[in-house]
């Protein structure tokens, strides 16, 4: 049996009375295994788990990952072939590499696409706002023709070219057209903007990408991405409303990377999916970010959106109550929303009944039905008192101690 929960849900997120965010199904790369481990905190895993997060990334259909920084040593070059090489046993997946624009690294990315055998997309970037010119004491004249050099050499060797401009959110109009335009005189086919230091709002992503839009691309066939980082919590946010005009959107496994991290690629997937712009298994996501958490060292917060240990538990009576009611009803559909805004159903994973301080007996006697135990006064009881009278939930092995 499974409920109308069109019928059941008042969705005022698509109610249109004010405003509604006309988000896309866009591109996505995945930068976790570039700029997901410039993280402070972050390790580096082993090249066997960062082929199983390609073969993730694949079936969660994004459409391109970054595998590496070429220039940065011979071993990070040496892994960017591997994986350039594993990227041909996938379905849609493409790899692309990142350099600065700098003649060592793109001897470097030359060097690993003709080792892979494969045309790597090769994704160029040099810092642009004032801020940064002034403390790396550039001009714009060197920044041209630093940009110039590096994409037509690129481009000579058969590389697809991205040109990347860094702080693009705090970068003036004038300077970015500059360098968009001598990178795509010089054979690039796509550029992005990146928010690199977590600078912009919604509102300065929208402004920024209708910008190069409307004043660099001009409707030729140039392809637009958009970068962002999460230093002032907007990271999913900003990147829901880039999907309004970029071509595609990056992110990474849980949001890590630099600083306090990027866009989180997991949550941009859950909410392009639950907005209904997006139609596809998300099952995959448990393994991935379980993988990045463990080889990266990050560990995932038991509360963190849809993926961490208690999105889908809840001890709380009142709660609980509704839940065991869905549950008893025979209806998934109804037990995974009646007190979630996500499904947990949709992650591969199931909603939780706890028993702690806050429960009510409800909570007790479905955890005792649950695992075969008969739901007498006495075990009820016995739990509850034992449940009042702790600071936190009571754990399985101390549950089936009561229950016996």
């Amino acid at each position: 049996m499974t409920s109308d929960l069109t019928r059941l849900i008042f969705d005022w997120n698509a109610d249109g009375r004010a405003s509604r965010a006309a988000y896309r199904a866009v591109e996505l790369d995945d930068e976790t295994l570039r700029d997901g481990l410039q993280g402070p905190s972050v390790r580096n895993p082993p090249l066997e788990v960062k082929r199983r997060l390609l073969h993730l990334m694949d079936a969660l259909g994004i459409d391109s990952a970054d595998i590496g920084l070429p220039g940065a040593s011979d071993r990070a070059r040496a892994e960017i072939v591997d994986l350039a090489r594993e990227t041909t046993k996938l379905r849609t997946l493409e790899p692309n590499q990142a350099v600065r624009t700098h003649p060592l690294d793109v001897a470097a990315a030359v060097r690993a696409a003709v080792e892979a055998g494969v045309a790597i997309e090769t994704c160029a970037f040099i810092g642009s706002s004032p801020i940064r010119r002034y403390a790396e004491g550039w001009s714009l004249d060197t920044m041209r023709r630093s940009v110039e050099t590096s994409v037509s050499t690129l481009v000579k060797e058969g590389l697809p070219v991205m040109f990347v401009t860094e702080d693009t959110t705090r970068a003036d109009p004038g300077t970015l057209v500059d360098l968009y335009e001598t990178a795509i005189g010089a054979g690039a086919r796509r550029v992005c903007v990146s928010d690199t230091v977590g600078h912009a709002t919604p509102d300065g992503v929208r402004n920024v990408l209708t910008f190069v839009r409307g004043e660099v691309i001009r409707g030729r066939a140039v392809k637009l991405d958009y970068h962002g980082h999460n230093d002032r919590g907007l990271g999913t946010i900003n990147a829901l409303a880039a999907t309004e005009i970029a071509d595609r959107v990056h992110g990474c496994a849980l949001g890590i990377g630099e600083r306090v991290g990027n866009s989180s690629m997991d949550q941009i997937l859950i909410n392009l999916y639950l907005d209904g712009v997006i139609d596809r298994d998300l099952s995959p996501l448990v393994e991935y970010v379980s993988l990045v958490a463990e080889h990266c060292g990050m560990p995932i917060p038991p509360n963190y959106p849809a993926l961490g240990a208690d999105a889908f538990r809840t001890a709380t009576g009142v709660h609980a109550a509704a839940v065991v009611k869905a549950i008893r009803k025979g209806d998934r559909a109804l037990a995974d929303r009646v007190y979630s805004g996500v499904p947990a159903s949709a992650l591969g994973r199931e909603q939780g009944i706890e028993v702690g301080p806050m429960s009510g007996e409800s909570n007790v006697v479905f955890w005792l039905v649950r695992r075969g135990y008969e739901a007498t006064r006495e075990r009820i009881d016995r739990i509850m008192a034992a449940a009042k009278a702790s600071d936190r939930l009571l754990t399985d092995e101390q549950l089936r101690d009561l229950a016996r």
